[in-house]
């Protein structure tokens, strides 16, 4: 396909977009147009544009409309790179445009928020500031999801675009992917998930698109492995042979042979946590050979797809880990099979090239070399092998390695500074070969390059599409695929040429069938008028009821209430066909503060997503959510709370007596069922502890049978102890916050279990703390309330030679 002179073509003029910048191009255009009116996905091939699609609509929006707009992507180098992108095209001053990263602290994070125009985040970021209530969406009137495909299960951008849907006063989703997802269903799921209305496809067919767009043919290089190499991997696949007959004899596993699938592996580890479940010995045993399968099977696709240098830095990982005091019998047993040592002998002593990197040599050597080409990107899955194939490239060309942030042992991670920098000298020219991991493929905007090489094949379709928009933008471009010869290389080639076909066939009958797609999106997207026309359900509970109980007293509750008093702390699921509100109406709510490391469980999403609750996100000392000044709440699981007994950094019982140390009204919520089934413990000793806890420590034991069972606990306790107990919240509890007056009455009412009320009558009668304890018995009978036997007592306690606890 032949591309259109850049110079020829004319710009976009628009009153927030800098003149003479954005190229117009027809197709992005349209895309605008469409996606500016309706919540839109907007399918592009990579490299063409998607980001100044969304940035035409946001631009169209903040001037029409006003508000914010708030892009999210999944990679932090990914947020910065858009944000670069919006800092340049549009004429808004540099600081409205703001990035959320974990790298800005959530208080920083609050303040931007009011003033900025533009957000770019992750949406973990969003999602926690959300949760905790440190922003509103209300004012967003654009929200873009980046990689959009991302949007199933649990993953952060569903709970963000159903909270944007419900709290915006003028919501506009748009979507944009490459890959948006492997067929019908897939797309849908995202499409409803983001509250998506309209799909909008564009593919290299189109004639608007093609003159953008040249031909890339995906070259597969044939690998003949050594004699060597495979005898490495042998000897592996012998001990692989060796478990798998050990997981059959246990009725797991079907067959010996070492090239399972992966299918096949993740049943056998079903049926292994069922025998643990069911507290069968057979099943621990079988886990852990099980274990030592996946070390061996990742060992063997490190010697046949990668190199012997990424084995041998495996094999030196798994050495020190059987080192360690906490090691695992599946580590110790690897490191120490007599096959596997061998393995990792013939591993050591290779000295020889291996014929992927030779290979990769080549190439480099030709695009560079001979055919004058400037840039070469070689994605690779494996770190270990980014580290040492940089190192052998660097020997002939300037090459630099592109990893992730986090830290392995062994290997340093890349801050997001120092990817930047990268990524900056790589469009520069200052080096040529950029080596990466999966971590470059989706959306960085890497410059033209005139090869990209796959050091292996890639399974997945949305990952081999993203990668190959890496080249043959604007001029031809090479992708070469390297695949080692009867190796998973081969089973990955296959799987990746039929995803890739499906794919491709998706998005053409997609674009086909675009508005059967919208009418069937439009049934199931119903309830987005209901947000948009200012009626949402309910979902949080009514106001307390009047004549709940309360007593006259300061925060005093009725000593014997009945079922009609706790009715008012339902959280109104019975009104949910009724009930409609105003979604931006304020008052006052119930607040629950949640420990930052509960965000791996969904309660905290789920109560914020309730009328009348806050959450505050905070890192407690104590507990995982604090429900008022008095009631800490330490959430444990079944199995974390038998795990809490037996071992662990801190027991249960520590647990529970700091929170005690703090909080008049400890709480332990147990979550599950089995509690009585878990390991190899005795019921009675499990009953035991609920005792100890209860009696000893003070601590009201509750059981709920799931997430959601103590979603709704958590929900009723917090407003009895704001709502009908008047109690206010801190997360230093009640003990650390006494006034003067508290303080006092807290030492003298424990004299002797005299009890706050007579404590008060005493310090009204004698004035301070030291004239009650220096009073005769006489003078303190005075005091109302207290007769003969507690002066008595008093007198015997403050007056009485200290002996000891023993």
């Amino acid at each position: 396909m032949a591309a259109t002179d850049e110079g020829s073509q004319p710009t976009i003029e628009h009153p927030l977009l800098e003149p003479d910048l954005l190229e117009r191009r027809l197709y992005q255009l349209k895309l605008a147009g469409t996606a500016a009116n309706d919540h839109t996905l907007v399918c592009l091939p990579t490299g063409l544009g998607k980001t100044t699609v969304s940035l035409l609509v946001t631009a169209r929006r903040l001037d029409e409309v006003g508000g914010k707009s708030l892009m999210l992507a999944p990679t932090k180098p990914l947020v910065s790179q858009h944000a670069d992108f919006y800092r340049e095209a549009l004429r808004i001053p540099d600081e409205e445009i703001v990035v959320f990263t974990g790298d800005v602290s959530p208080d920083d994070r609050a303040a931007l928020w009011e003033d900025a125009r533009i957000v770019m985040a992750t949406p973990q970021v969003i999602e926690n500031d959300l949760v905790g209530g440190r922003i509103s969406l209300s004012d967003v009137t654009h929200l873009t999801f980046d990689e959009c495909h991302r949007a199933t299960g649990d993953y952060a951008y569903n709970y963000i675009a159903e909270r944007y849907h419900e709290d915006a006063r003028d919501p506009l989703v748009t979507g944009m992917s490459a890959s948006p997802g492997g067929d019908e269903e897939a797309i849908l799921e995202v499409c409803e998930n983001l509250g998506i209305r309209e799909v909008e496809v564009m593919t290299e067919e189109d004639a608007d698109v093609a003159e953008f767009t040249h031909d890339t043919d995906v070259e597969w290089e044939r690998i003949e492995l050594p004699e060597e190499v495979l005898e490495i991997r042998d000897a592996l696949n012998e001990v692989i042979r060796d478990r798998l007959e050990k997981l059959k004899e246990l009725g797991v596993a079907k067959s010996t042979q070492p090239d399972q699938s992966q299918t096949d592996l993740n049943r056998m580890r079903a049926e292994l946590q069922t025998l643990i479940n069911n507290d069968q010995s057979e099943g621990y045993k079988g886990m852990s050979v099980h274990a030592e399968v996946m070390k061996l099977r990742q060992a063997v696709t490190l010697v046949e797809t990668q190199s012997v240098e990424a084995v041998r830095r495996y094999f030196e990982r798994q050495r020190n880990q059987a080192r360690t005091s906490g090691a695992s019998k599946a580590s110790q047993r690897l490191v120490s099979d007599p096959r596997v040592r061998e393995a990792m002998r013939k591993a050591e002593s290779f000295d020889e090239l291996h014929p992927k990197y030779r290979k990769t040599r080549m190439l480099l050597a030709e695009t560079l070399g001979l055919e004058g080409g400037e840039r070469v990107i070689v994605f690779t899955e494996s770190r270990d092998t980014a580290e040492a194939l940089t190192d052998f490239l660097s020997e002939s060309f300037d090459a630099e390695r592109f990893v992730g942030q986090g830290d392995r042992e062994g290997s340093d991670g890349m801050t997001q500074t120092q990817q930047q920098a990268v990524l900056d000298r790589f469009r520069a020219g200052e080096f040529e070969v950029l080596v990466s991991t999966s971590v470059a493929e989706e959306g960085l905007d890497v410059p033209e390059v005139d090869l990209v090489l796959f050091y292996e094949p890639v399974p997945t379709a949305i990952r081999s599409i993203q990668r190959k928009g890496r080249t043959g933008r604007q001029s031809e471009g090479r992708v070469v695929v390297l695949m080692a010869e009867d190796t998973r290389d081969e089973a990955y080639f296959w799987i990746s040429r039929r995803r890739e076909k499906e794919m491709e066939s998706e998005l053409r009958d997609l674009k086909g069938m675009a508005d059967d797609l919208e009418e069937e999106l439009d049934d199931a997207q119903r309830s987005l008028d209901a947000f948009e026309s200012g009626a949402k359900v309910n979902a949080g509970g009514g106001e307390s009821k009047e004549g709940n109980g309360t007593s006259s007293g300061s925060g005093g509750v009725r000593s014997r209430p009945g079922l009609d008093d706790f009715a008012g702390d339902a959280d109104g699921a019975e009104a949910e066909d009724v009930e409609t509100h105003d979604p931006h109406a304020e008052g006052d709510a119930v607040e629950i503060v949640a420990d930052q490391r509960e965000m791996d469980a969904n309660i905290a999403r789920d109560l914020s997503r309730r009328d009348g609750i806050e959450i505050r996100l905070e890192t407690l000392d104590v507990g995982d959510y604090v429900c008022s000044d008095r009631v800490v709440v330490e959430r444990k699981s079944v199995a974390d709370f038998v795990d809490s007994l037996v071992g662990g950094e801190r027991s249960v019982f520590e647990q529970v007596g700091a929170m005690a140390r703090g909080y008049s009204r400890p709480v332990v919520i147990v979550e599950g069922e089995g509690l009585y089934e878990q390991r190899d413990v005795h019921p009675n000793a499990v009953r035991g502890a609920l005792s100890s806890l209860a009696v000893d420590f003070g601590a009201s034991v509750l059981r709920t049978e799931s997430e959601e069972d103590t979603t709704e606990l958590l929900a009723v306790i917090a407003r009895r102890e704001q709502e009908t107990a008047d109690r206010e919240v801190s997360v230093h509890g009640e003990k650390g916050a006494k006034t003067l007056g508290e303080q006092q009455e807290y030492v003298v009412s424990s004299i002797a279990e005299i009890g706050p009320v007579t404590a008060r009558s005493l310090l009204d009668e004698f004035g301070s703390v030291e004239a009650v304890m220096t009073a005769s018995e006489g003078e303190l009978q005075d005091a109302d309330g207290v007769g003969t036997v507690t002066a008595e007592r008093i007198r015997e306690v403050v007056g009485s030679e200290y002996t000891g606890t023993k």
